[in-house]
């Protein structure tokens, strides 16, 4: 039966998935969870499969129909392939929810030319993943499908969807760039966002370096449009270049805090802004450097600096000038035009827009700088705030060539399933396989239509390997959310990831004898990235994180020194190596709670297009787990910051915090709010932006609002259910 003549009114996986938000004796049903999985599988799924006799012909008609990559096949004997599909099969892989199994047939499955079939199962697209990602390895091939068919590896979205697939896109998760003050780079930058978001995901553009409206152009006054107009169009292009409706563009600008449009670049994102301002869908974000907290807690007047007057006098653009440093010199500055607000405005400015739309990210520029071990200087980021790379400034001439090619950012992400990678039996073979792979989504990515972006790829050959499932390993150990005892885990895992992605990057390069870009001008080069190693131990403190990585090896002391001596002989291959993205959908196909922050609901309502709402119940939820499931909106959010910073001790890049709050907060979860008023107020926010700067935070992503008229009050009760 196609696809086209299943009848949603007669199926009954929606309604078996909707009970689960319906309470039953004051309890829970999560029985009908499995059942609406078995429902799916036999109503939706079995019926619609395109069946084969065997996997050579299944395999035969996928190349000759023009479903599969003809040069990745052809890069293995059938024989292995079948030898690959039996390990497949053998580990007899099941989905464990409704909301996995949706939500992998109808986002990530081949269908037919005309969508009425089903090409693939999740065994064929994990054995397309792996045959991709290993480039002709066998044993890296197999190793590969170990790790995601038991689920410890998820490439992200855009690589786990194109890999091994005829017509794709790219494998490429998403773009950084930035531009300087003049109209080639303007016009150069808004065509590279436009192909770059015709062919993978979302596109950061950094606009500091851009002078302010209203000033001078070649001499004369009040002429520059400063950096609302281009974000305008921005907006636009990523409307327009949509990859033929397979996705929406998405796009974000950054602002230095220090670039005098400041405001208006805010105030686009307002509710009731101009039209001739507003932005709608264009994501906002600024770049911090510390002298701004400064200027806040001691509430002084802050200097605005023109950068245009900036360049000029420090001969770099306005991104490359050290703010913090230079500042008291700038203000002593004559040839610098200035303009002056009240720090503390401007940070009630940013709280507010947080609270109303969620917006700008914020980007922590010198605790960002000081952590990272690479030559060059981090300026901006990208559209989720995790990736977090230097870069370097291109020139173009009046014929929109490179004088100076530059290099930008390109993202190749995958994440690790917490929950599962405990259970692997060798951590670091693990994390080696998971570098690999995402070391060749790297080196196979196409992104010459971005000359930038295509040099800053090939000289850094940079990923990204994040986490996800926190909230469900911390549950089903019996561990709270941001206790000391949860703290100690992050710590400790992310330990393990970083030693292991450094062993395995030193590895590669060994093997190739190849570094990344200016490796010798690097920390890790000189040696002063190990040292904090070196010091101290980093391992469990607690006799309960002990037992959880009893059957690992803990990095000692001594490993360190071993790996410190082998990366200064012979070098690291990936210039950056974690990032920790906000997982979406992805973590749903896995049955795990996204990357590193509380649960959002113990029964997750999503909307899914015409099919309306979809109900998700935390994975592991039982009468035994359901105290340790606590509500993201019900959590101190100096927890996630603390989370987040135990983990950030040992990631080389960013991580995408996201905070939430309720617009009415409960009693007891903030001092600072007895006796005053219950409802969530910019001081709020404000108060936590400096906890999370004082705890090292790198980046705050989004500020999530849950109002009192929400729509899911639904699973709001479902809550205060028992199982």
């Amino acid at each position: 039966m196609p696809l086209k003549e299943i009848d949603l009114e007669k199926v009954h996986y929606y309604e078996l998935n909707n009970e689960v938000n319906i309470p039953r004796n004051n309890t829970i049903q999560i029985d009908k969870d499995k059942e609406a999985l078995n429902a799916f599988m036999k109503e939706n799924v079995e019926p619609s499969r395109l069946k084969f006799d065997s996997l050579k012909e299944r395999l035969d008609w996928l190349l000759d129909h023009d479903f599969i990559d003809r040069q990745m096949v052809a890069k293995y004997d059938f024989s292995f392939i079948e030898k690959l599909y039996d390990f497949l099969n053998s580990v007899d892989f099941k989905f464990k929810s409704f909301m996995a199994a949706y939500k992998f047939y109808t986002q990530y499955t081949l269908k037919t030319n005309d969508g009425n079939y089903y090409v693939e199962s999740y065994e064929d697209r994990v054995a397309a993943n792996a045959l991709y990602y290993a480039d002709g390895d066998q044993q890296l091939a197999m190793r590969i499908a170990d790790e995601m068919i038991h689920q410890r590896f998820q490439p992200a979205t855009p690589s786990f969807l194109n890999a091994g697939r005829a017509r794709r896109g790219e494998l490429v998760s998403c773009f950084v760039l930035q531009t300087t003050d003049d109209m080639n780079s303007i016009g150069r930058a808004i065509n590279s966002a436009m192909q770059l978001s015709k062919i993978g995901g979302g596109v950061g553009i950094n606009l500091s370096n851009i002078r302010e409206a209203g000033a001078p152009v070649m001499g004369l006054s009040n002429m520059a449009a400063g950096v609302i107009p281009i974000m305008k169009l921005m907006e636009d292009v990523f409307t327009y270049s949509n990859q033929a409706g397979a996705r929406q563009g998405a796009g974000v600008a950054y602002l230095s805090v220090f670039h005098p449009d400041v405001m208006d670049f805010l105030s686009a994102k307002k509710e009731n802004a101009d039209e001739k301002i507003r932005v709608k869908t264009l994501s906002l974000g600024l770049t911090v450097p510390d002298k701004f907290y400064e200027l806040t807690e001691t509430g002084k007047k802050m200097a605005l600096f023109s950068p245009f007057d900036v360049e000029k006098v420090y001969g770099v653009p306005f991104n490359y000038v050290d703010i913090t440093k230079e500042y008291d010199d700038m203000v002593e500055n004559d040839a610098i035009k200035k303009y002056w607000i009240d720090a503390r405005t401007l940070e009630t400015e940013i709280s507010k827009l947080q609270q109303e739309s969620g917006y700008p990210y914020v980007i922590n520029l010198d605790i960002t700088n000081r952590a990272n071990p690479v030559y060059g200087k981090i300026v901006t980021s990208n559209l989720c705030s995790e990736i977090l790379q230097t870069q370097t400034i291109s020139r173009l001439n009046d014929r929109q060539e490179y004088t100076q090619l530059g290099a930008d950012i390109s993202c190749n992400l995958g994440s690790i399933n917490i929950d599962n990678m405990m259970k692997t039996a060798d951590f670091g073979k693990s994390i080696e396989t998971m570098t690999r792979a995402l070391t060749f989504v790297s080196e196979s990515s196409d992104i010459s239509v971005v000359p930038s972006v295509q040099n800053g790829n090939q000289q850094k050959h940079a990923i990204g390997l994040g986490a996800m499932g926190l909230a469900a390993f911390l549950a089903k150990n019996k561990i709270f959310y941001g206790d000391e005892i949860a703290l100690d885990f992050v710590n400790t895992f992310f330990l393990m990831t970083n030693y292991y992605t450094l062993a395995a990057s030193n590895k590669i390069a060994k093997e190739r004898g190849e570094t990344f870009f200016e490796f010798e001008k690097s920390d890790y080069a000189n040696g002063s990235y190990f040292d904090k190693y070196l010091d101290k131990n980093w391992g469990p403190k607690s006799h309960k994180v002990k037992e959880l990585f009893k059957n690992f090896h803990i990095p000692t002391v001594e490993d360190w020194r071993a790996l410190k001596e082998s990366v200064q002989r012979y070098g690291l291959y990936n210039a950056y190596r974690q990032a920790v993205a906000p997982t979406g959908s992805i973590s749903y196909v896995n049955d795990t709670t996204a990357s590193l922050q509380p649960i959002v609901s113990r029964v997750e309502a999503r909307a899914e297009g015409v099919t309306g709402r979809v109900f998700y119940p935390a994975n592991g939820l039982n009468n035994e787990t359901l105290p340790y499931y606590v509500s993201a909106y019900d959590i101190d959010q100096r927890k996630v910051i603390d989370t987040y910073a135990a983990a950030q001790e040992h990631v080389d890049q960013g991580m995408a915090l996201t905070l939430f709050m309720r617009s009415t907060i409960p009693d007891g979860i903030y001092d600072w709010k007895e006796g005053g008023t219950p409802k969530m107020t910019t001081r709020d926010l404000t108060i936590l932006r400096h906890y999370a700067y004082h705890k090292n935070i790198k980046s705050i992503y989004y500020i999530r609002t849950f109002t009192d008229d929400n729509t899911e009050e639904g699973v709001n009760e479902c809550e205060s259910c028992s199982i």
